[in-house]
């Protein structure tokens, strides 16, 4: 078991209802139809570009999207987006894109995939269960970022954006109830209004109840189901039209009651488990962004994103996953994150274009709580104490338009980070303390070549470069550990985006090659390989990926579709490990060189973890005229994700193997004036699969719900 990796943990199982998913702020923004496909905006790169003349592969979704697709939360988009997967089992989250992003589960491996709310980087895959309410739009993108954007990322970056105040828009909103299974009830309320000729305010709140899936049997305490609350106010000032100022808070009170797992190869349902402990999953936040930009006479925007998060995860659980063991684990985490970006964007319309930023964030992680019981009531391992880490990057980039349509893009980032540990271990008795620092550096960039064939038409290619700083291992009475070191990725990727028929469909194809240096993965210790002696290390050996993908949306009338392919190849290079969790003697096991016996395992050629071969989803509605104006429209929606293993061992007896994911979600929604009433359901399957493996435990995605809704524009 990753037991040392679990008191660094601070994350969210995202087990909340499916069905309130959406940013609504039209009575027909549900079932929605027009003649062809609208024209997409990216702004993930700072400033607002078409879609279709955007060279990076990259997946946006309206607010209507999300409603359309059912999805509430990142554990959905993995159905929507080629090439996502999302692995989520309590305090800890796996957001890959490509197989890149996070294997480990501790605060010290920071995420490869970084998620932006409002422009700010949020938790590091930590306080997950936040609901997407009132959302303008979600932005995917693959691949290496960093050249125009806060941090830098490996496997990508999702951009959340919600729905801004409109100054002389009027008072308007929409109010949504909805009723499912499991006794749940659910609502949303967004109102904006009008301050002054250059003020304006919107209020966003949200709320979510319903029963546990799961039927639990022994002494335990908690899983009593979901009780979330949540609350959004924005303020928008613009005095003069070069000045805008964008104010946001967020308060979220996510009571998920528990994270109930079993052991991973258990033959029981997944949602029949057996607990004796006190269980508990409840977190609170806030977060509050502030955008400043400022336009100059000469079309020079100034712009300032600042960043202030604080939240408290709690968490209990029974880590040995019945009621005939003694094995429990409880903590709570305290973090605290502020961030300042600064940009220069030069005006759309030049020959030449360029941003430049400046970024800066510092997280601190503060464990007060935290400790593993193995029987009662004397703890058998505690942890506490401070873990801050900072980060600081200059960046930029440059595109030159060149003859017959070219376009030279280069881009480059310099980044440093740190990461402390002040902390004392209390290990069955062994006092432990840990005063230990690291620090990282890089360089990375991007140079891509774009071609606009015609009107109708664009190519792109490009090498780019990613950067993950490296972290400190927990003592464990052998000395002080060694830090592991940073990850580099180097992605090759070339793309064609087309569209056709008029403007009725619109398509994105790419391939990319990937080489993953210093893979961050927890093994044995190679000179003294213990059982369930852990160290997190470096892969020694370049890691292999490559693959292709592929979009389409297609509107011919009444009837849309938008669909999503991924195909990927993962190979390792030499690496030689030993499976912590494998009793043997204590036989060396060198990285690099082996060699190969019981214990020490030549994993060369194995997949990566979290990296299926294929991802593919698709959906369809078609819009059905009725009298007086109504429209009927039905929609369904299918997200396959293929087998992936949760280690480099590929141990199937040790419950490595996750199984494929086939979800299908539907709805029927009827427009009546300002009204739109849908039926809906998500998993309508009902497919019972492990949504992640973690420590023995298997911890299952959600079963099948469904319900009714009502929303009112006004």
């Amino acid at each position: 078991m990753k037991i040392h990796a679990l008191w660094l943990s601070a994350s969210v199982l995202t087990l909340s209802w499916c069905g309130a998913a959406a940013a609504q702020t039209t009575p027909a923004q549900e079932s929605s139809a027009s003649d062809s496909t609208d024209e997409v905006v990216v702004t993930a790169e700072r400033r607002s570009t078409s879609l279709q003349r955007t060279p990076i592969a990259v997946t946006v979704l309206t607010g209507d999207d999300l409603a359309n697709a059912g999805v509430a939360n990142v554990d959905q988009l993995q159905f929507i987006a080629p090439g996502a997967t999302v692995n989520n089992f309590g305090q800890g989250i796996d957001f890959n894109i490509r197989g890149i992003g996070k294997a480990e589960h501790n605060t010290q491996t920071t995420t490869g995939v970084i998620t932006y709310r409002d422009g700010v980087a949020t938790f590091p895959g930590y306080f997950t269960a936040e609901p997407y309410y009132d959302v303008a739009r979600v932005e995917i993108l693959r691949g290496p970022q960093g050249t125009f954007v806060g941090q830098n990322a490996t496997g990508g970056a999702v951009f959340v954006v919600s729905n801004d105040p409109v100054i002389g828009g009027g008072v308007h909103g929409y109010a949504l109830g909805q009723v499912g299974n499991y006794n749940a009830v659910g609502g949303q309320f967004a109102v904006n209004v009008p301050l002054s000729d250059t003020l304006a305010a919107r209020v966003a709140l949200y709320g979510d109840s319903r029963d546990s899936f799961y039927d639990i049997s022994g002494p335990h305490t908690g899983d009593d189901g979901v009780r979330i609350a949540a609350g959004r106010f924005s303020l928008l000032w613009e005095p003069t039209e070069n000045l805008s100022v964008n104010f946001k808070t967020d308060l979220d009170y996510l009571d998920l009651s528990a994270y109930p797992a079993d052991p991973v190869n258990s033959t029981n349902d997944l949602f029949d488990v057996s607990a004796n402990a006190a269980e508990l999953a409840l977190d609170r936040f806030l977060r509050s962004t502030l955008r400043v930009d400022y336009e100059t006479a000469s079309g020079i925007r100034i712009r300032s994103v600042t960043g202030y998060q604080e939240g408290n995860t709690a968490y209990r659980t029974d880590l040995d996953g019945t009621s005939a063991g003694n094995l429990t684990f409880a903590d709570s985490v305290d973090e605290t994150i502020w961030s300042q970006e600064l940009n220069l964007i030069s005006p759309d319309d030049g020959p030449i274009t360029w941003i430049l930023g400046a970024y800066f964030q510092e997280d601190q992680y503060t464990f007060s709580d935290g400790r593993l019981y193995i029987g009662t009531p004397a703890p058998a391992y505690t942890i506490q104490g401070t873990n801050p880490k900072d980060s600081a990057a200059v960046f930029g980039q440059m595109s030159f338009n060149l003859p017959a349509r070219f376009q030279l893009q280069i881009g480059a980032r310099y980044a440093e980070a740190t990461t402390t540990n002040h902390i004392f271990v209390n290990q069955f008795g062994l006092p432990l303390y840990q005063d230990q620092r690291e620090e990282w550096s890089n360089l990375s960039g991007k140079v891509a070549l774009n071609w606009t064939v015609d009107d109708h038409n664009f190519l792109y290619g490009f090498v780019a470069t990613g950067f993950r700083p490296g972290g400190l291992n927990v003592p464990v009475g052998l000395g002080l550990p060694a830090p592991f070191d940073e990850e580099n990725v180097t992605s090759y990727e070339v793309g064609w985006k087309a569209g056709w028929l008029g403007g009725h469909l619109r398509t994105q194809i790419n391939a990319y090659y990937n080489e993953y240096e210093n893979f961050q993965v927890i093994i044995g210790y190679p000179d003294f390989p213990v059982p369930s002696l852990n160290i997190e290390l470096n892969a020694p050996d370049t890691t292999r990926m490559y693959g292709f993908e592929a979009q389409l949306e297609a509107v011919f009338g009444a009837f849309s579709v938008d669909a999503g392919l991924g195909l990927l190849h993962s190979e390792l290079g030499t690496f030689y490990a030993t499976d912590p969790r494998i009793g043997g003697p204590a036989v060396a096991c060198n990285p690099l060189t082996g060699p190969t016996s019981a214990t020490c395992i030549n994993l060369e050629g194995r997949e990566q973890t979290y990296a299926p071969e294929l991802t593919f989803n698709i959906g369809a509605q078609y819009e059905f005229a009725l009298g007086g104006g109504d429209t009927l429209t039905p929609r369904i929606n299918y997200g396959h994700v293929s087998e992936q293993w949760a280690t480099l061992f590929h141990n199937v007896a040790r419950g490595d193997h996750i199984e494929e994911r086939n979800i299908v979600n539907a709805q029927l929604a009827w427009t009546h004036g300002d009204l739109v009433t849908t039926l809906w359901a998500t998993n309508l399957t009902d497919q019972h699969y492990v949504g992640a493996i973690n420590s023995g435990l298997r911890f299952a995605g959600p079963p099948r719900q469904f319900g009714i809704r009502v929303l009112r524009a006004f």
